[in-house]
């Protein structure tokens, strides 16, 4: 470089020099200043990231408490035996009506659904009683420890106007039978 240099005359090396400084310069400009903002966004990556490390640490020291909690809550809910769900949701339904003084005019078939904790039984019925009783039928219903709740409603007044029809959605959990309960109690698998 230095012969390169040597060789050329003084107005030369100066055209040299800037063409040299302006290519630094654009070069700068199209690689070097668009990432001037990179070390802010990285230290925010940095920040965001430790914070989200304390936040599990903490739920992993945690994790004894929940464990006692979902102890406490498997202990509950009443167990009903995974080919009794359905029999004992139906039962339910029809003592509750009885007690509150509902007629079930019609039902349909359930509708059975899972999830990795919970059985989700639906059943649909067509009901008729007056206001009252529809609604000590659905507060006893909710209220009580079978886990059924309504999920739709719809009222419309009979013809004679004295009492309320009712097509009622009601969905009932389950507590799912885990693989190891099995294995807890063999005798289950005989019966």
């Amino acid at each position: 470089m230095k012969k390169f240099f040597a060789q050329l005359r003084p107005l030369e090396r100066r055209l040299a020099v800037a063409v040299m400084v302006a290519l630094f310069l654009v070069l700068n400009y199209i690689f070097v200043w668009p990432h001037f903002s990179d070390w802010s966004r990285l230290k925010d990556r940095l920040a965001e990231a430790r914070r989200k490390q304390l936040l599990y640490q903490t739920t992993i020291a945690q994790s004894a408490n929940y464990q006692g909690l979902v102890k406490k809550m498997e202990g509950e809910g009443g167990t009903v035996a995974p080919e009794d769900q359905a029999i004992s949701f139906l039962q339910t339904i029809q003592s509750q009506s009885t007690r509150s003084g509902v007629g079930i005019v019609s039902t349909s078939r359930q509708i059975t659904r899972t999830n990795e904790f919970f059985v989700e039984l639906t059943q649909n019925i067509n009901v008729v009683a007056n206001d009252q009783q529809l609604v000590d039928f659905l507060y006893k219903l909710g209220s009580d420890a079978s886990m059924i709740r309504v999920h739709d409603l719809e009222l419309q007044p009979d013809p004679v106007r004295q009492h309320l029809n009712a097509n009622i959605q009601l969905i009932a959990s389950y507590q799912k039978a885990m693989a190891g309960d099995n294995l807890k109690n063999p005798t289950a698998k005989s019966k």
